[in-house]
């Protein structure tokens, strides 16, 4: 059987392929080899930098076809690191004999040993690897999110003026404006989106156990730990976790999935609201010519892009949850249960970005329906039982609490006329009567 998109495992690589493409650069196994080759490169070009006896005749005019290694790596590329994997059965270990090979065909063979001197494989992958996400989450993931952001507050400014039924407990209460429950959404996506920008991506680099061992006894004189800092930190733009075993700690990663999962929660708490006020009519969609909403019922136009979005958010948390709650334990100083489960990072990711897509495809589709928004306040009256009982307190009259229970709290409709009647029949001031007919549950919304 032939692979592509119909014969996929995951529908992250399937069905929405579409949508998930932009992250195999990132995330896929071309996209892991390709940044290891990199952070390879990127080491040694450091390595010729440094008061190395051995490296001082290397010449610098080629850092630049060096770079293009991994600038120009191809899929031939990859697949020949695989091949060398076949025999190696070391992953990294294949991508330095490749890179080994390179240097064979540009005549600087003699430097070969210097690639990958000293380091352990983590010191690779647990440079890659933070440095891929980071590079996909500004390219990918925050201009996704953005979109959708912008689009909530758009919809904030564009609804702010329009009254709507409140409903606590599923049940009318004082109303409320459309744009200020938008806003609510938007308010806390920005505040956990900004609080996700002080999240390190940190990287491991040390050596075996974390200590520069076999950098130290080849070359005591320098200063091992300023190096892997400027390395990490200025060459590669992470943060160099100072202190580590053979393996990154993964406490930052386990802060950016655990904001991530909060930013996700949002994003479904606001899908299902939205689908709740589907089945309200609050809302229409707009029609698409020829889909199809229902293979039974013709007239469906069913709200699919909040449920496509709630489901594949659910799943994406579902993971975040494991990876925070496994990566940062790991026995003494090392064991190999991270490696696999690092590998699985982008299908989370992926999910959050088939939701983002989703989301903002719903809210395209959103038409306002304001005769039904109108008709719900209409029919319910007795919201504004809050407002004439507390302008009561406000005046002294005894029990107004007690008094719009018993006008509202029972099994008969409160209408307008119903209201009116009651504060006609008050004994109070005509001025407070007059204030408290002017209350509706069309204007009756706070600030």
């Amino acid at each position: 059987m032939s692979s592509n998109s119909l014969t996929a495992v995951s529908p992250v690589d399937g069905r929405y392929s579409r949508q998930s493409a932009d992250l195999k650069n990132y995330f896929s196994e071309f996209g892991l080899i390709k940044y290891r080759v990199r952070v390879e490169i990127e080491y040694f070009i450091a390595l010729c930098e440094l008061p190395l006896e051995q490296l001082k005749a290397f010449p610098h005019d080629l850092f630049p076809t060096l770079r293009k290694i991994y600038l120009d790596f191809t899929e031939e590329d990859a697949l020949a690191i695989k091949e060398i994997e076949k025999t190696t059965n070391h992953d990294v270990k294949a991508v330095e004999y490749f890179i080994k090979s390179k240097f064979e065909a540009m005549g600087i063979s003699e430097h070969a040993e210097f690639i990958h001197f000293g380091l352990t494989s983590q010191d690779i992958n647990n440079t890659a690897i933070p440095l891929s996400m980071k590079e996909a989450h500004e390219a990918v993931l925050a201009p996704a999110f953005t979109e959708v952001l912008d689009k909530l507050k758009s919809f904030v400014e564009e609804w702010k003026e329009v009254s709507m039924l409140a409903r606590t407990h599923g049940q009318p209460a004082s109303p409320t404006r459309l744009g200020k429950e938008i806003q609510v959404f938007a308010e806390r996506l920005e505040k956990q989106w900004n609080l996700l920008q002080y999240v390190e991506y940190a990287a491991k680099f040390g050596g075996a156990t974390g200590n520069f061992n076999a950098h130290h006894v080849a070359y005591p004189k320098i200063d091992w730990k300023a190096f892997g800092n400027n390395f990490v930190n200025k060459n590669l733009g992470l943060y160099r976790s100072q202190t580590t075993t053979q393996i990154e700690h993964y406490d930052f990663l386990a802060a950016y999935f655990d904001n991530l999962k909060r930013i996700n929660t949002i994003l479904l708490d606001f899908a299902r609201d939205v689908w709740q006020y589907v089945s309200m009519n609050y809302f229409k969609q707009k029609i698409k010519a020829g889909e199809v909403g229902s293979s039974a019922m013709p007239h469906k136009v069913n709200p699919i892009d909040f449920e496509n979005a709630e489901g594949n958010l659910g799943i994406a948390n579902a993971l975040f949850e494991h990876f925070s709650a496994k990566l940062p334990i790991s026995r003494l100083q090392r064991d190999l249960t991270d490696s696999t489960v690092l590998r699985n990072i982008g299908v989370p990711l992926a999910h959050t970005l088939i939701a983002l897509k989703s989301l903002l495809k719903g809210m395209n589709k959103l038409e306002l329906n304001p005769t039904a928004i109108q008709h719900d306040l209409e029919e319910n009256w007795a919201v504004v039982a809050e407002a004439i009982q507390t302008v009561l307190r406000r005046e002294g009259f005894p029990k107004p609490y007690e008094a719009l229970k018993e006008l509202t709290r029972k099994n008969e409709k409160v209408t307008e006329a119903s209201i009116k009647a009651f504060i006609e029949d008050l004994k109070i001031s005509e001025k407070t009567k007059y204030e408290l007919k002017q209350i509706t549950p069309f204007n009756y919304t706070g600030i």
